[in-house]
């Protein structure tokens, strides 16, 4: 498999495209389409049961803090893909990643600028967790 790493951090144009996938991605972040959204047990627990009304309101200014998010920077963007994020929220600090999968969400893809071929999967954690 050919190292996609190296292909994309050579390419501006592929990095500007994966950057725009990205932020679209997070634009959209209540439709991501083929596109996955999750969260892990850590911020599950922190936001607490989301049937109560005090803890989807919760959930929904977590997730528009990861829309919004757009301080982006040579040491949180180091390959300008807008790709992660750090933030605090509810007195935690926060990331959200994106990694990017084959449609089939078994192997990396091969080329993630070209969304026919990609799954993004946006993942909000604890710092704690990474």
């Amino acid at each position: 498999m050919p190292d996609t790493n190296a292909s994309r951090s050579s390419l501006p144009v592929a990095k500007a495209t994966i950057a725009a996938l990205n932020d679209a991605l997070r634009a959209d972040i209540t439709s991501p389409g083929h596109n996955r959204i999750v969260m892990t047990a850590g911020v599950a627990a922190l936001i607490g049961d989301v049937s109560l009304f005090r803890c989807f309101h919760k959930r929904a200014e977590l997730l528009r803090t990861v829309r919004d998010f757009d301080t982006f920077t040579a040491d949180n963007d180091p390959h300008d893909e807008h790709d992660f994020g750090r933030f605090a929220f509810d007195n935690a600090t926060f990331y959200w990643k994106i990694d990017y999968y084959d449609r089939a969400l078994e192997y990396g893809s091969d080329d993630p600028a070209d969304p026919e071929v990609t799954t993004r999967v946006l993942t909000i954690l604890l710092a704690e967790e990474y």
